[in-house]
């Protein structure tokens, strides 16, 4: 089989009772995705594996490959075949490769190199996300494939012959073969006009018989004319004579053919050894490709069927989970029918490896099992399960019971050929075996089959075995709510439609609803009413009690989701009270502010008005300076208290306070970041001195300033106090020791008057020692001069680890001549 082609599955589960599950038909949908042949036969062949590091890879390809569909990344596949056979007959010295055989190796080549090319230059944004795809092409980095394909391409055409260009005796032979071919037409058409002038030739025509040129002429002629008769017509009235005079000629077009054969030949025979050379090459790459056609298939069938990459537990904390589960087999048949298909929840972990799966017939007992079974198998064969999650460990078999077994052949019952079977899984299976029993306990006596029922089950309990089992028994429902280790399942049955529901509720068991199904699909109400009279107080009562049960727990779901739905509304309902509270807000905002302008102007009005009144005009000037700088101060002040107050207000800075003010911020505390009126700067508080005075630090300077200067609250207490590095260090117990004492550290360097060099080096260490002592801001003296000192301290400042931000200093602060360096905190 060309199956050898593709890499064989490693550590493969031997007993996952294939039939049970449907994986043959679930391998016949998935091998329909498949591009060649021989991939086809592979996916067919395909078995779970126990190897957790192979199936994570799969997986892992897989979901890189569907990244490329959705790039609209797509590998070249049509030529894809086994070149194994080809491959070894290129490699013996001396062979050429036909036509029919060297065009499928070279249409091959094409497509490993176009795949290769996609892989080597991806989209710039799906590169890193595809790193395995493009590892898996490391094997061909360096090969020569490109210029073979491009040589051999130039020397054959697209239908198989060689061009004149394959080689420059090939071109010589068929000029010389032309030349002679014309030659001997000319010698013909001589012939034919002489002859046709006494009637003996039967019509205008030169022909080819045997690789020879010839005439037609009239039977009865053939002896009138010199030459060789090669053959009659099928009618015999004319025959076909190779004139004497163009008997040599002929013969030197033949010499001429038999050397272009050889010619031919060997040009084959040298191309098939140029394919002998990169053979390796192709036959991995033909294996990658084979690979790629695999993963494309599965990716394919992924996005179909809206699949997920599964999550593989931990042998310490080993689970299956499945959430959201769907058969891809049903949902196909349903899909077809229009229908749609209930996805299935279960949960099985560590202490609880059992599930009892009762319920109605005909809802989904039977599905359950096949889907848990068939979705855990898909994930450990590297196939995506549709699912919207599913968590499981790795099993090292897959053990079902499900359906009749029943067999003529051997003579057996359907209940003997289930305990056969129950027989021979019981003793395989173990703590790494997932176990799915059908209607475990069914086709034999109900009292007798329960108490089987619940002995086989106990047993796989016992064993630790991870098993699911569905029933009718009461006797294993109970025997599930009694025993740790053990959940109970219920499918659904909607009492009013008295239809299945398909939903798998976990936690509570299920009643059969066989009188009720019955009733549904049409059985004589007589009897039915019959049956129920039949019925034990204590069935009937349980059968009460479960219907219940469900009831209620579907109320519960109903008014969850009321709850969830009422959740949402009041959360969009908050946000929209909040958009619309934070646009008043900022109405108001402006409406103070238009206040705030009108006041202003009102009061400059005033004062402008007051200045003019006074007679002395020297006075006057005098008044009217003092008055505009004063308006300018008030206006910065009022503006500073605006802005506070409103930023006080909308963060809740002074949130419950009745004796806030507008101008004064109340709630200040050790700790928190403010900036001070009077310096325009950043400081933070060390402690309260008194209700209206407090004590700040700006680095190493510390000031008294009242409460009325603090304009904001920048940020704050943290709920530990940052400390500068030193005494962040010293806090952990390691020994820092300063040059010159942290709190006698100045905020400015003066380097007037020295070379870049030493400045740089001065300015470096002073700045390491700013930082280290905590300081906010320094400023550096540089003087104006030509610039040459600002520029270079400048340019070290913009790249230096402490500098948070570099600017030139105000007019007040030297200007040009200065610098502030803002430091990281």
């Amino acid at each position: 089989m060309s199956v050898a082609l593709l890499p064989a599955i490693p550590e493969p589960v031997t007993d996952f009772s294939p039939a049970a599950l449907e994986w043959e038909a679930l391998l016949t949908l998935l091998a329909q995705y498949a591009t060649a042949a021989v991939t086809r036969e592979w996916l067919m062949a395909l078995v779970p594996s126990t190897s957790h590091t192979w199936a994570a890879e799969q997986h892992a390809l897989v979901g890189e490959m569907r990244l490329c569909v959705a790039a609209g990344i797509r590998p070249a596949l049509a030529a894809l075949f086994d070149p194994g056979t080809l491959v070894a007959k290129a490699r013996i010295p001396g062979t050429a490769l036909d036509v029919e055989e060297l065009l499928p190796l070279l249409d091959l080549g094409d497509n490993i190199i176009v795949w290769y090319h996609a892989m080597q230059e991806p989209p710039e944004n799906l590169a890193a996300r595809i790193a395995l795809l493009r590892g898996m092409m490391e094997p061909l980095r360096g090969n020569q494939l490109a210029p073979l394909l491009r040589s051999l391409r130039s020397r054959v055409q697209p239908d198989g012959t060689l061009s004149d260009d394959a080689s420059p005796d090939l071109r010589r032979i068929r000029r010389e073969i032309e030349r002679q071919q014309r030659a001997i037409e000319s010698s013909l058409r001589q012939a034919l006009r002489r002859f046709s002038g006494e009637g003996s030739t039967q019509e205008d025509l030169i022909t080819i018989r045997g690789e020879r040129f010839v005439i037609p002429v009239k039977a009865e002629w053939k002896r009138r004319i010199p030459g060789v008769v090669h053959g009659a017509s099928s009618s015999g009235q004319s025959v076909y004579v190779e004139p004497l005079e163009t008997i040599e000629q002929n013969n030197e077009l033949i010499r001429l053919l038999d050397e272009e054969q050889a010619e031919t030949h060997r040009i084959f025979v040298q191309m098939t050894s140029e394919i002998a050379r990169e053979s390796p090459a192709l036959a991995t790459g033909a294996g990658i490709l084979a690979q790629v056609d695999a993963l494309q298939a599965r990716a394919r069938f992924a996005d179909e069927y809206d699949c997920a990459a599964p999550t593989f537990a931990s042998e310490q904390a080993p689970e299956l989970l499945v959430e959201k589960g769907r058969h891809p087999l049903l949902e196909r048949r349903l899909r077809r029918n229009g229908g749609s298909i209930v996805p299935l929840t279960l949960g099985l972990d560590s202490d609880a490896r059992q599930l009892i799966i009762s319920g109605p017939n005909t809802g989904g007992k039977t599905v359950a099992l096949k889907t848990a079974g068939l979705l855990a198998m898909m994930a450990q064969a590297g196939v995506p399960v549709p699912a919207e999650r599913l968590v499981l460990r790795v099993f090292r078999c897959f053990l079902a019971d499900i359906g009749d077994a029943q067999s003529i052949e051997q003579n057996l019952s359907t209940f003997s050929a289930h305990i056969v079977n129950l027989n021979r899984i019981a003793a395989e299976a173990d703590e790494h075996s997932l176990v799915l029993l059908d209607e475990l306990g069914s086709a034999t006596d109900p009292e007798e089959g329960a108490a089987l029922a619940v002995a086989i089950a106990g047993h796989f309990l016992e064993a630790r075995t991870w098993s699911i089992i569905s029933t009718h028994h009461t006797s294993l429902k109970v025997y599930a709510a009694q025993h740790a280790g053990v959940l109970n399942a219920a499918v659904g049955f909607d009492e009013e439609t008295l239809a299945p529901t398909y939903a798998l509720r976990l936690g509570v068991p299920g009643a059969s609803a066989g009188i009720n199904i019955a009733q549904r699909i049409g059985l004589d109400p007589t009897i039915v009413a019959a049956a129920r009279r039949q019925l034990s107080h204590q069935t009937e009562d349980i059968a009460r009690f479960l219907d219940r049960l469900h009831a209620d727990l579907a109320a519960v779901d109903r008014e969850r989701v009321a709850l969830r739905q009422r959740e949402s509304e009041v959360e969009r309902e908050r946000q929209r009270l909040e958009t619309e509270g934070l646009k008043e807000w900022k109405t108001k905002v402006r409406e103070l502010e238009q206040q705030l302008a009108a006041l202003l102007k009102d009061f400059e009005f005033r004062m402008r008005e007051a200045v003019k009144a006074i007679d002395d005009r020297m006075q006057q000037q005098k008044l009217s300076k003092e008055a505009e700088r004063r308006i300018a101060r008030l206006r910065r002040e009022f503006a500073e208290q605006f802005n506070a107050t409103a930023v006080a207000q909308h963060t809740g800075a002074d949130k419950g306070d009745p004796q806030a003010q507008p101008h004064v911020i109340r709630h200040v505390a050790a700790g928190d970041t403010v900036r001070l009126k009077s310096l325009g700067r950043v400081a933070v508080v060390e402690r309260q001195i008194d209700d209206g005075n407090f004590e700040v630090a700006m680095g190493p300077m510390k000031m008294r300033v009242p409460r009325g200067d603090i304009a904001e609250v920048l940020s704050r207490r943290a709920a530990a106090v940052e400390l500068n590095p030193v005494e962040a260090a010293r806090r952990r117990g390691v020994s820092v020791t300063m040059a010159s004492s942290i709190d006698d550290m100045r905020a400015e360097i003066n380097v007037i008057g020295q070379t870049v060099a030493e400045a740089t080096s001065e300015v470096e260490s002073f700045l390491d020692r700013a930082f280290l002592a905590g300081l906010p801001r320094v400023r550096i003296i540089h003087g104006t001069g030509m610039g040459v000192l600002r520029r270079a301290l400048r340019t070290m400042l913009a790249g230096h680890p402490h500098v948070a931000t570099v600017t030139e200093a105000a007019q007040a602060e030297g200007g040009a001549g200065a610098t502030i360096v803002d430091l990281r905190q």
